[in-house]
């Protein structure tokens, strides 16, 4: 080798030892850093949640906290789950679910026949559902469903809210005339089976908006404010409360904070949800979003506040009808005491 090689030797020895030491520094680090992620997430306290459904904007501020990591900074790990054979509030209520999400009337039902599960927040202030037809049908009003056809799953609630809502329009003796649409969509039941249907329009009264489906809608809030329920709610069972109330607090300080993104950034948390879920159609999550945010929250003071009278004016709706069987004490159906901050006393 002649001289001048011997001088590059010389000096590049020194720049690959620099290089070999940082690579191998870098690489201890990323360890360190994955080894110090893995014992974070072993030492949070894993918890279930179960969904009532599909994911939806309902669930937004739910993926919300989970993708913007509110949840960890409580040191939670939350594995979100989709219902199985057994219903949300089956499986919250017997322990084998932390959390979940349920309805007012379910609910409602649930703990009159014994079942220890409780409402902690309402996702939504009022009743955004409702019984909807293509304008093509003619049902302007309630009293336009003598002789039309009712697509539902035999439920006598639901003939019952029909009823109440035809005779708030005038008819005398409303009688309901029903079909079972299992597990059809509503635009497939209305164009083949059906006149009308109940839906909640955040989805598919949006949805038919994307489809240039024209729909009257009735809401049922409208005709009895007794039916101006909370629909849907955060659950959870008695157990939990009485031994791990803090576990219940983080759950929720999270969980609000996921929402009350929801309310001010729609848009942005309309990716988190498509990012989370990204089978979910874009632009009707985005439509979705913008027209619920908005009511998330309404006229509370803050997100999932719930009043008692709510819970009293639906349960005697209830017994009016015979739906209810067994004791219901609505003071002990749902609590705000989880809420950020502290909850109201004069309801």
């Amino acid at each position: 080798m002649d001289k001048g090689g011997k001088e590059m030797k010389k000096w590049l020895m020194p720049i690959v030892l620099l290089i070999v030491l940082t690579l191998v520094a870098c690489s201890n680090d990323t360890e360190e850093e994955t080894k110090n992620e893995e014992e974070e997430k072993t030492d949070r306290e894993k918890v279930t949640f179960v969904l009532d459904w599909q994911p939806n904007t309902n669930h937004t501020g739910l993926y919300v906290a989970q993708e913007k990591g509110y949840f960890e900074e409580e040191g939670l790990e939350v594995d979100i789950q989709l219902p199985g054979e057994a219903d949300a509030h089956q499986l919250v209520a017997s322990g084998k679910g932390d959390f979940g999400i349920g309805a007012q009337e379910s609910i409602t039902e649930a703990r009159a026949e014994g079942m220890p599960i409780v409402s902690i927040a309402a996702i939504i202030q009022h009743n955004t559902s409702g019984l909807a037809s293509p304008v093509s049908k003619g049902i302007d009003s309630p009293k336009d469903y003598v002789g039309k056809t009712y697509g539902g799953w035999g439920s006598p609630m639901h003939q019952a809210v029909i009823e109440t809502m035809m005779e708030e329009d005038g008819v005398e003796q409303p009688e309901v005339e029903e079909i079972n649409i299992g597990m059809n969509d509503f635009f497939t039941a209305v164009e083949r089976d059906i006149d009308y249907a109940w839906i909640f329009y955040a989805w598919t009264g949006i949805e038919a908006q994307l489809r240039d489906v024209d729909l009257n809608m009735q809401y049922m809030k409208d005709y009895d404010e007794r039916l101006d329920f909370y629909t849907p709610v955060i659950t959870t069972n008695e157990k939990l409360i009485a031994e791990s109330p803090e576990t219940v607090e983080k759950f929720m300080r999270a969980l609000s904070k996921g929402y009350e993104f929801a309310i001010d950034e729609p848009e942005e948390a309309a990716d988190l949800l498509l990012q989370a879920v990204p089978d979910l159609d874009e632009e009707l999550v985005k439509k979705s979003q913008a027209w619920l945010s908005p009511k998330y929250r309404d006229d509370a003071v803050r997100w999932g506040e719930q009043k008692l009278d709510v819970w009293k004016g639906y349960a005697e709706w209830m017994k009016e009808h015979d739906l209810l069987e067994g004791e219901f004490i609505p003071e002990e159906a749902f609590t705000n005491d989880f809420l950020p901050e502290e909850a109201s006393t004069d309801e």
